[in-house]
Parts: C-alpha cells; structure tokens; sequence
C-alpha cells in the first residue's frame, strides 16, 4: 500500500489556480508551482529580501532607500537557480517519488520527463545568465549553488546517497552561500564597503551560523517520512541508520541550539537590537518544545504538521533578524 505524500509546508495556492485561468493553463501553472517546492520558493524570496534589507540597514549613512531593480534581478536569478535544482532532484527521483511524494507534477504524470527538461534547462541558463548580468558576488552565488545542486541529484556522483554529504550540500547552499555571497552582493550593490574593500560584520555571521545550522536540521528531518522509498531504492539517510526516533530528537536538539546560541550572542551584535533577539528566539524556543512534545511519530500527519512548522520558524527567522536591523538603525 503507497504511504501519503511526505509532509510539505502547505503553500499551494490551488484556489487560485482554480479559478483565474483557462483550464489547460491553469493545469501546468498548478504543476509548475508544485515543481518549484514552493516552501524553497518562499524561503529563497525572504533570504534575498532579508539580506538586501540587512545590507542596507547596517550602512552608517542611510539617506535614500535602496534601488529596487538590483533586488529584483537578484531575486529572478536566485528563483531560477531554486527551480533548477529542485526540478533536477525531481527529475532524477520519479520512482522514488512515486512513493514518497506522489502528489509531485512528474511523479503524478502531470509533465514528462521531456516538459520537465526544457524547465529545468531554461531555468538553469537564466539563474547563470541573470546572475552572471550582475556582478561577481551574485555569479559566485548562484553559480556555485547550481553547482553543488547538479552534484547532488546528477549521476554518478549523486551525493544524496551519502547522508552526511547530502546535509553538507544543503546546508553549505542555505546556510554559508546564500547568507554571505548575497550580503556581499548586496553590500557592493549598496556601497557599503570601506573604500574598494567589503566585510561581514558580526550580524551577518551570527545569521550565517543560525542558518547553517537550522538548515542540517531540516535537512535530516525532511527524510523522517520518506523510509519506505528511500530504503527501497537504496538511499542511505539518517533515518534509515538511525530510526525516526533518535533523528527526531536530534533535529529538535540542533533547533534548540540555534535559539540558545542566538540569545547567548544577542547582547553582543552590534547592528541589531539585542533585546529583541533575546525576547524573540526566547518564546519561539519555547513554542518549539511544546510543539515537539505532542508530535506522535506513528502519525505521519503529526509529522508533516512539524515539518511545516519548522519551516515556518525558518521563515520567521528572515523576517525577524532584517526587522531588529531596521530597528537598531532608526534608535
């Protein structure tokens, strides 16, 4: 018997695909939405619009607001990147996805391995294309994340086999390139550089570091649900080794070392309110374990209803660290 899809942040727009379009438009856009993940969607859009913010609100002397078109090419070629990569882990996992994530376009028949090609393709060139277009930093950004991407899904290398290099691979994405290739971008973009020269302030590197390691815990959450087609096409994970129990308590020990480690740091940055870093992780730290308390690893819709919150806390994160920025700079 096929198990339920694995857990996903429940973002699908369906009404609006169900109603706005002609029908067989109205089809591939729903399946092209759901080809993009759109939690790594939303999650790329907030990193791009934080660490723009953040870029900006760290400038001593702020007399204008920042030019919008710079933030809105960079978000373009990081989107594309985000469909490039998730559309080739898609396409080289179909039988895998068929039990695992069956509701996904290829795995449900809804675009060909063809279709899915021609995406993954023309999103590829214009991540490289966009990226390349404006300035080293974004370049190295983008172009090294589709790297590691390719890396990750393509044959023979294939490193999603390998559990430790599979979360190496995600988390050095989400976590290192992302955070400090696009704030130097940004921080060029911006002028923010001591003449020619660009830095990272302690901001930026707290950030990095909270990311970093929030992102291996999702990394070895995310296959708690997939056992049964992982084992049976010989995708080695954590769990897998492991057992869901012992994964799941380590993903919520690493999340709670993210949180402590943000309210130890917080009286320390300067650039950012202290206070309402301290306040902020304080209460979400509480609100995780009393979520974890009361999730039932033999119910998959507990599961996914956890999954989704931690990525809601990823989420949060973005929103939370530019805001105390802005905050700090107009005190």
């Amino acid at each position: 018997m096929r198990r339920p899809a694995s857990p996903e942040p429940q973002t699908s727009p369906q009404k609006f695909f169900s109603s706005s379009a002609p029908s067989e438009l109205r089809g591939w856009l729903y399946a092209f939405w759901k080809f993009s993940r759109p939690h790594t969607i939303i999650g790329t859009t907030l990193s791009v619009l934080s660490l723009a913010t953040i870029a900006w609100a760290l400038e001593s002397d702020r007399h204008s607001y920042p030019a919008p078109f710079p933030i809105l090419f960079t978000l373009l070629a990081c989107l594309a990147g985000n469909v490039y990569i998730v559309g080739l882990n898609q396409l080289e996992d179909v039988a895998i996805d068929r039990i695992n994530k069956p509701h996904l376009p290829l795995a449900a028949g809804e675009f060909t391995r063809t279709q899915a090609r021609r995406i993954i393709g023309v999103m590829g060139l214009l991540g490289l294309a966009l990226s390349a277009s404006q300035g080293m930093w974004l370049m190295g950004t983008v172009w090294l994340s589709l790297l590691i991407g390719t890396a990750y899904s393509l044959p023979p290398i294939r490193l999603k086999r390998f559990p430790a290099l599979a979360s190496f691979c995600i988390l050095s994405v989400r976590g290192l390139i992302v955070n400090l290739g696009l704030f130097l971008h940004f921080q060029h973009q911006w002028n923010q550089g001591i003449g020619d020269r660009l830095f990272l302030p302690a901001p930026i590197w707290a950030l990095t570091l909270f990311i970093l390691v929030f992102t291996f815990a999702i990394a070895i959450f995310k296959d708690i649900p997939d056992l049964e087609g992982d084992r049976q096409y010989h995708i080695s994970t954590f769990t897998i080794r492991l057992g869901q129990r012992t994964v799941f308590n380590l993903s919520r020990w690493v999340l709670t070392a993210c949180y402590g480690g943000m309210i130890v740091v917080a009286p320390l940055l300067s650039g950012v309110n202290g206070l309402g870093l301290m306040i902020t992780h304080g209460i979400l730290l509480g609100v995780l374990w009393w979520h974890s308390e009361r999730v039932d690893l033999k119910d998959k819709g507990a599961i996914a209803r956890f999954y989704q919150f931690i990525w809601k806390l990823f989420f949060l994160e973005y929103l939370i660290f530019p805001a105390l920025c802005l905050v700090m700079g107009s005190v």
